[in-house]
């Protein structure tokens, strides 16, 4: 985003400044002092971008960047020590204090990251939170199979020397696995959060690529240098960005969706363990590394196991709402329609059997149209919310209350005689809401009639009710039974 009137804004320049940094840092030779200082002074400068990213931005969290800001400026330190030692003293010792200063900036900048993703999130992200402890799992054995193993071995070197060499990769890890959760985590995507997503991917790709050059030869310089300058860009453009302000902003909770991507990357980081088996049963059968192998397996296992749980829990639990969704009325939350049909059909046959009795109402609010023209349609949905909640309360649990459609409702009263019957809707005629009334056609189930015949004796009942003044439930007359047509032939 451009500033006023066409200047460029301060991230805008921070990355041409950088980007120009890193052009002159090749342009002088291989190993000068050049180098070797303007290095730091890049890294120097995009812990003073970053200050100044929160003093010009006011972000939400400013915690999660003064703890960026503190690691980089630690880096930054490390970068002066090496430089000083290596290029005016020509001291080429390992560890150095440099060491020191870089091994301490990776718990700091691990804490920014946690907080950022505990800002983040609104509640328990643990779906998001599982899927980063599988990757990190498979990537700790990879970690420890290539890199970590090989250096605990060699005991050609101090104790001192191995300890910091383990403490890179370590520290590494660790901030992948964060950069993972922070992945994994809901929020918007801004151009903040891309910048210090790449910060980190520069960081630690080369971080990786530097270990893996380092088992073949010593490195001594070149095109690497250029990832970690760039991962200095990066940090100071997040910082500098207006987005930063919302970076750690609560996400809106949301449903979860689970990609094929997903799904693969779990299913071949689970597969790791095996693979490490078989590579090293393939290269030393003699030395299988069984201990870290069995450990990762395990935990792999439980996390896997952890995560389907959840899943099925969830499918559990949309099954459920869609079940709900299906069967009951949006508005008021009672049974819809089809559920009205399913209950009736099932209670009519159960009657059937046990021979109890079974009478069935319509009720229509009267004069709906009108209460709509006059309140609104708001006040109209009101209404029927209210209704169907205050009849539903005074319903006899078996009693079944369902939206029939618009302002017409069904009851189904089981058990009782239409005199008991007919006082349960004058009942529910009392305790109408918003001082308004409905009239209802109650028919008692003649035993051997289908559902929908019964429904259409309630209908006509209903029309006589509104016919004769509304306000008002009447009991349609009792037909013969085909049962009482049998015994008098």
């Amino acid at each position: 985003m451009a500033g006023l009137r066409g200047r460029p804004a301060p991230w805008q320049i921070w990355i041409g400044c950088g980007a120009l940094m890193i052009a002159v840092y090749y342009m002088f030779p291989l190993g000068g002092i050049q180098r070797g200082f303007l290095y730091p002074a890049l890294s120097a400068s995009c812990t003073l971008m970053v200050v100044a990213g929160i003093r010009r931005n006011h972000p939400v969290r400013p915690s999660v960047w003064y703890c960026v800001a503190a690691g980089l400026g630690m880096w930054s330190t490390g970068d002066f020590v090496f430089a000083y030692l290596y290029y005016v003293r020509g001291e080429e010792a390992f560890p150095s204090y440099a060491d020191a200063f870089y091994l301490a900036a990776i718990p700091v900048l691990a804490t920014g990251v946690f907080i950022l993703i505990k800002g983040r999130v609104s509640g328990r992200d643990r779906a998001g939170l599982q899927d980063a402890l599988i990757i990190s799992t498979g990537l700790a054995l990879l970690t420890w199979t290539f890199m970590m193993r090989p250096i605990a071995e060699d005991h050609s070197i101090s104790v001192l020397a191995r300890l910091v060499s383990l403490g890179a990769p370590a520290g590494d890890l660790l901030l992948i696995s964060m950069l993972l959760r922070l992945l994994a985590s809901p929020g918007g995507r801004s151009a903040s959060y891309r910048f210090l997503i790449g910060g980190f991917a520069f960081t630690l790709g080369t971080d990786v690529l530097y270990s893996v050059v380092n088992t073949i030869a010593v490195y001594e310089g070149g095109a690497m240098d250029a990832g970690w300058m760039a991962s200095y860009v990066m940090f100071g453009a997040a910082a500098l960005h207006p987005s930063m302000r919302s970076l750690s902003e609560v996400a809106p909770d949301r449903a979860e969706r689970f990609h094929k991507q997903r799904i693969g990357v779990l299913a071949t980081t689970s597969l790791l363990a095996p693979a490490m088996l078989v590579y090293d049963g393939l290269t030393d059968p003699a030395h299988v590394d069984w201990k870290a192998i069995s450990a990762g397996s395990v935990v792999l296992f439980l996390l896997v196991v952890a995560r389907m749980s959840g899943l099925v829990a969830q499918v559990r639990d949309q099954a459920a709402q869609l079940d709900a969704l299906a069967h009951n009325d949006g508005l008021t939350g009672v049974p819809n329609r089809r559920s009205w049909d399913l209950e009736l059909h099932r209670e009519t046959t159960k009657a059937r059997r046990s021979g109890a009795e079974v009478c069935v109402a319509l009720l229509d609010l009267d004069h709906f149209k009108r209460f709509n023209d006059t309140h609104g349609h708001q006040a109209g949905d009101r209404l029927l919310k209210e209704a169907s909640a205050a009849w539903r309360s005074l319903l006899r649990p078996g009693d079944v209350l369902a939206r029939y459609g618009g302002e017409e409702f069904g009851v189904i009263l089981v058990g009782a005689s239409p005199p008991e019957a007919m006082h349960v809707l004058d009942r529910l005629r009392a305790v109408t809401p918003q001082g308004q009334t409905f009239s209802a056609g109650l028919v008692r189930w003649d035993g051997v009639e289908a559902a929908d015949e019964v429904v259409g004796r309630a209908d006509e009942a209903l029309y006589h009710a509104k016919h004769n003044g509304r306000n008002r439930v009447h009991l349609a007359d009792p037909i013969r039974t085909t049962r009482d047509t049998k015994i008098l032939a």
